[in-house]
């Protein structure tokens, strides 16, 4: 019975606690702004190498979660899908979230009352000389045998638990949101190493075939100043030329190394386990629709923007958690069991007894310690509300930057196109003229140098349409969204 009544006023507490002192948390308001600055948003950025060079922004576009098939590469697809698979870090951010859920799910617990079980079994010998003998026996030595079952619940009457559950809960949102980031991250860094190292070998096929040429301009430049039809200065000119052209290629070979030993690490491997897959731009495809997500979806996509709204939401729970330890703390405890002198006289009447009991405590004195912990908590409150903003203000700045990198690379591989088609033409001009006499080797072969240094530039500026069209899509969140499978997600 008396366990009973020791529920009942334990619910009945419960009952009293109708709302959880400290301040309710708000979602934030998205920015009211309607664009990203001066920020193309729509309309066309046009190429000029043909085959989906020309791309459109379109305001308000979805993004697929697989955003990287739209490269339209099997190789890059399934190594983007091994990296989500295999990389560590997806693993630790997975562990993370699977922490964080536990943790809200122990401290859900808080709402219930504890109860536990003991059982206890001594052997003592009192004092026959100075005390009563707490048996009938003359023998002053006895065994005790207790068992015993202890309630003990705290009523969550200003919503203390409420609000640690509530920051648990928040705290695990933030850990789901970094794991998107993870995924959003490491395909990114997928996409763009494999771009890289496409660049770099179109550079350095390029570069060789422009130091061979290089090369025989000093070997027709030798021979004309072994019969006197040149200078010294100019060999020395040509051999210079020759060296600088050769002096490109090593760093150039350094960045390809580097860039294949970074996408083995992305894919959680060691650099002896290098993937067999290698890229050339050749092997993508530009994709011609780009989304541009309107400024109020932004902050609803951006898996950091996320965190830091949990990060946010976690802090203002905690505030209703520092507040309530300043307020009086109450306690329900009981307990039943029996005492015997024999085991197997434990449960007979007349051997149980119970207890129950409530308690109220308010610290009156602490040296300011509570008050200083309400404090903190707004401090941290407001460091969280700083750090959302920042966010916000960094997503936004990410858009409009490769927004406008994408138009600038767009005019920059249109003028590199000009001048790659106008080299070319020059280069089959003069192998024309060559055959009827008119112009030297020399001279044709200074031609090809011209068309050769123009490949370079064009690699480098569909390189960077190619790394900017990657970096839109990371930008905007990725379209973490739309994922119908749980294909990365562990618990």
């Amino acid at each position: 019975m008396g366990m009973t009544r020791s529920v009942a006023l334990a619910v009945a507490a419960s009952c009293l606690a109708a709302c959880a002192v400290g301040p309710d948390f708000e979602k934030p308001a998205p920015p009211a702004a309607k664009d990203y600055g001066h920020a193309p948003m729509a309309g066309e950025v046009a190429g000029a190498t043909g085959g989906g060079a020309t791309q459109r922004f379109v305001a308000g576009m979805d993004i697929p979660d697989q955003w990287w098939t739209l490269f339209h590469s099997p190789k890059l697809s399934k190594l983007v899908g091994e990296s989500l698979k295999a990389n560590p870090d997806v693993a630790a951010a997975q562990a993370a979230l699977r922490q964080s859920h536990e943790l809200y799910s122990a401290q859900w617990t808080s709402f219930f009352p504890t109860v536990q079980g003991n059982f206890g079994a001594t052997r003592q010998k009192f004092a026959n000389n100075t005390l009563t003998a707490p048996t009938n026996s003359p023998n002053p030595t006895f065994n005790l045998y207790t068992a015993q079952l202890s309630l003990s619940y705290a009523p969550d009457v200003f919503g203390a638990n409420r609000r640690a559950v509530e920051s648990a809960e928040a705290q695990e949102e933030n850990s789901r949101f970094q794991l998107e980031a993870t995924y959003l991250t490491l395909s990114s860094n997928v996409v763009v190493t494999a771009i890289q190292e496409a660049s770099l070998r179109g550079q350095i096929a390029a570069t060789e075939r422009l130091l061979v040429l290089q090369h025989q301009l000093t070997e027709i430049v030798r021979r004309q100043r072994a019969i006197g039809a040149a200078s010294a200065l100019d060999l020395l000119s040509q051999e210079a030329a020759e060296a600088q052209t050769a002096q490109t290629l090593p760093p150039l070979q350094k960045q390809l190394g580097l860039a294949r030993d970074a996408l083995t690490a992305l894919l959680g491997r060691l650099p002896s386990e290098e993937p067999n897959e290698t890229f050339n731009l050749d092997d993508l495809t530009l994709p011609a629709d780009l989304p541009v997500s309107l400024p109020s979806k932004l902050v609803e996509q951006r898996p950091d923007v996320r965190q830091a709204e949990a990060n946010l939401h976690a802090a203002t729970a905690e505030v209703g958690v520092a507040v309530a330890a300043m307020l009086p703390q109450f306690a329900i405890d009981a307990g039943t069991g029996s005492n015997a002198l024999q085991i197997g006289q434990l449960f007979t009447p007349g051997n149980g007894f119970w207890a129950e009991g409530a308690s109220l405590t308010q610290t009156l004195f602490d040296v300011g310690a509570l008050l200083h912990r309400r404090r903190a908590a707004d401090a941290a409150m407001d460091q969280a509300a700083a750090q959302y903003r920042s966010a916000v203000i960094l997503a936004f700045q990410n858009v409009a930057d490769t927004l406008r990198a994408l138009k600038a690379d767009a005019d920059a591989e249109k003028a590199s196109a000009i001048a790659d088609r106008a080299a070319g033409l020059a280069f089959e001009l003069a192998q024309r003229q060559l055959k009827f006499g008119a112009i030297s080797q020399t001279a044709l072969m200074n031609a090809e140098q011209t068309y050769r240094q123009a490949e370079i530039q064009l690699v480098l500026a569909r390189a960077n349409r190619y790394s900017d069209t990657a970096a839109l899509f990371q930008a905007l969140g990725g379209g973490w969204w739309n994922r119908k499978e749980e294909e990365h997600r562990d618990g």
